[in-house]
């Protein structure tokens, strides 16, 4: 039997996900990563990194659950092996907290996570505006170190990667078996997912080795994430937003809240500003589909629309697509 060509089209944490999968279970394939951008230049790079799940609406919980728990297990056998500091991965404790008490106080993911429970009141009294709180351990993935490690170990699965462009499946359909569709925001020109749509994201970067643990305001837009070599404030969920330089503005919304929460904040120096898109949808897409082109049948896997969850998930879903790779060469 010929080598079975896979390309996948994406670089950023899904896309190199889904190849290291690909690769290493499936060593008859022939595997190919193409991405206009590879680190430290994906949308991936600037992400937080931490390992904390929404929930999709029309998703079933035990598929999501799965997919945080295949993501966590997966970081967390990193974290704890000698690969941590040169993958960037480590455990990291805090809280997330809420000004209001949620209708559902112990979420899907709290026995993934490591001694979830809820903060006492003692503990919350340093946050008078809040009224609730989860306290857990889970793991803080660094992409700026991440991705580098796992293209390595892709290129050691003897995969290959290619730096262009990728304009349409057709071009791909002529040389490769099975397209892996990993391509985020690239999706809505390259497949014509109107589902697709930004979300601009605005960290900063600061130096305050003093913080130890992350805090977290339920609302998702305000966050301290210490991390292995400086710390992350956040952020901004800004929909539909294409805008890719720092705004001032943000900036200082950003700083006023953190202090809010945490006052030495204040005293930090600003080492970085980051500004990305997050490629979000309704639903994360984690599909197969036949495509034709000029009336020739193309077998096409899609993992995007992870949105600000693209680290949570991403291991988790590259599984799936590789169980959807395997069901296509089941039929070839």
């Amino acid at each position: 039997m010929k080598s079975v060509k896979v390309v996948v089209v994406g670089a950023g944490v899904v896309g190199l996900s889904t190849a290291v999968c690909i690769a290493e279970a499936l060593p008859s394939c022939s595997v190919t990563v193409l991405a206009e951008k590879f680190s430290p230049d994906t949308t991936s790079d600037g992400a937080a990194g931490i390992l904390l799940p929404t929930q999709f609406p029309d998703i079933p919980v035990e598929r999501q659950r799965r997919w945080f728990r295949d993501s966590f297990d997966h970081l967390l056998t990193i974290a704890h092996s000698q690969h941590s500091s040169d993958a960037g991965v480590m455990q990291s404790s805090g809280v997330q907290i809420f000004k209001e008490v949620p209708a559902i106080k112990k979420p899907f993911w709290s026995e993934i996570v490591i001694g979830f429970r809820f903060m006492t009141d003692r503990e919350l009294k340093r946050f008078p505006d809040h009224k609730f709180g989860q306290a857990f351990t889970t793991i803080k993935c660094e992409c700026s170190s991440y991705l580098p490690w796992l293209e390595k170990r892709f290129k050691k699965a003897r995969g290959q990667v290619q730096q262009r462009r990728v304009n349409d499946l057709l071009e791909l359909s002529k040389s490769y078996d099975i397209i892996v569709n990993c391509s985020g925001l690239g999706s809505i020109k390259l497949v014509g997912d109107t589902e697709v749509y930004p979300v601009r994201g605005q960290v900063l970067k600061v130096e305050a080795p003093w913080l130890q643990h992350f805090i977290r305001d339920s609302d998702g837009c305000t966050y301290i994430y210490p991390g292995i070599k400086s710390v992350t404030l956040g952020g901004t969920r800004q929909e539909c937003d294409g805008n890719l330089q720092v705004d001032k503005e943000d900036t200082k919304g950003i700083l006023e809240r953190c202090c809010r929460l945490e006052s030495s904040v204040c005293k930090a120096k600003v080492l970085s500003q980051w500004v990305g898109l997050r490629p979000s949808r309704r639903n994360v897409r984690v599909e197969r589909e036949v495509v034709q082109l000029h009336g020739q049948p193309v077998p096409v896997v899609h993992n995007y629309g992870h949105g600000g969850w693209g680290v949570t998930l991403a291991w988790g879903t590259a599984l799936d697509a590789l169980g959807l790779v395997r069901q296509y060469l089941d039929e070839i």
